[in-house]
């Protein structure tokens, strides 16, 4: 194995804006929680690396096969007028971008213990790798948090990630997809492999934080990117009797229907409130996913349709991230005795387990992908995906 390869890696300087003040995690001049108020003028280019190597014995080395474009690559890439990043959240630079992967094992640590087996990881070994890198010893995580770590790391945001030929990653995060190979072969094993990331995110905020649905309830889907999409495929694989998308996009709602979707909205020409309620005979639906990132514009008329609909008991998930403020209907929660709930992440409570068999059976997201590239193109489709919707999961094949 040559000690150099290709990466992507993303490149800003260090400039906080006059309000801005460093919080107690972070790093001064390299790591921050608040990556919108801090990273200016971002650059994305392919360079030749160091191929990374064996430090720690639970390390695992994996050769990417498949890394997905992510939303957050993008929005880390993507300035504003002022020239900070749009990205809100941990970030430090310069780092190797994409946690959306899969590929195999290439040589790991003597302690480097394969859930599957319960033995060292083999050479070969089908794999992924969760994006957020948790502690473990911090109180969030041993009560059983992860997702909220006091010492949190991210692979593709602050620790070298996955659009690279190789990367490293601690075995604790790593996750066999041996399953997946009674399913898949070659190629389409990684391409499936590559998702099980952003279906675990969604998984998460249904079933963890949502607490699900019961077959026969109905679920609305506010926006139909790689996330919605997949949260409209977990759904109607959990027995929803009809999953409702609302997307500006053509091209994403016709992906929306392919993974499962009854109905799709145009909130441009439609009417939101009024196309739910004739689409659920009045009722409306048992779960709302907001996936859109325009919460403020959104979370009303979800109220609207909560306060009009004949259902009660309602839950609106909030899963998409962006730092805006959403304003709030109070009487919606008490009279119609609905609750609003956040989302962050995947880690914890047996989701990428449990994902990962989903995969091997029922759940199927590989519709999403809509274009296949080479490491070289992620710079330009990074680019290009600030403003073209036309493309939904643009993925690097390695």
């Amino acid at each position: 194995m040559s000690n150099k390869m290709k990466a992507v890696v993303l490149h800003a300087k260090w400039d906080p804006k006059p309000e801005f003040r460093l919080g107690p995690k972070d790093v001064e001049g390299r790591l921050t929680y608040l990556g919108s108020k801090v990273w200016r003028y971002p650059e994305v280019k392919v360079e030749e690396v160091d191929v990374p190597k064996i430090e720690k014995p639970t390390d695992v080395i994996i050769e990417v096969k498949a890394s997905g474009i992510c939303g957050s690559d993008v929005h880390m890439a993507q300035a504003d007028e002022e020239g900070y990043i749009f990205y809100p959240g941990l970030t430090a630079f310069p780092t190797i971008l994409g946690h959306e992967f899969s590929g195999i094992v290439k040589e790991a640590g003597e302690e480097a213990i394969n859930k599957r087996t319960r033995k060292r990881f083999e050479p070969g070994e089908p794999v992924m790798a969760e994006e957020m890198l948790w502690c473990g010893h911090c109180r969030p995580c041993v009560d059983g948090y992860p997702n909220h770590c006091e010492n949190l790391q991210e692979l593709g945001f602050s620790v070298n990630g996955s659009f690279a030929q190789y990367l490293k990653v601690d075995a604790k995060y790593v996750w066999s997809l041996h399953e997946l190979t009674k399913k898949y072969t070659g190629e389409e094993l990684f391409l499936a492999g590559s998702l099980v990331e952003p279906a675990s995110v969604a998984y998460n905020g249904i079933v963890n934080r949502a607490g699900g649905i019961q077959p026969g309830q109905n679920a609305v889907v506010v926006g139909a990117g790689p996330i919605g999409l997949s949260a409209v495929n977990i759904l109607k694989n959990m027995g929803a009797a009809r999953v409702i998308v609302s997307e500006p996009s053509q091209v994403r709602r016709e992906y929306a229907t392919k993974l499962g979707a009854d109905y799709v909205i145009d909130p441009i020409k439609e009417n939101f409130k009024e196309a739910v309620l004739e689409y659920t005979d009045g009722m409306g639906a048992a779960l709302y996913i907001e996936a859109s990132g325009v919460g403020d514009v959104v979370i009303p008329q979800i109220e609207e349709v909560i306060w009009e609909g004949r259902g009660i008991n309602a839950t609106v998930l909030i899963i998409a991230r962006a730092p805006r403020k959403v304003p709030i209907d109070p009487e919606v929660y008490q009279v119609r005795r609905s609750r609003i709930i956040g989302t962050q992440g995947h880690s914890g409570h047996g989701v990428f387990p449990n994902v990962i068999s989903f995969m091997s059976k029922s759940l199927d997201t590989r519709a999403m992908i809509t274009k296949k590239i080479t490491l070289d193109e992620v710079p330009k489709y990074i680019k290009l995906l600030q403003t073209d919707k036309s493309q939904v999961k643009v993925t690097a094949v390695l």
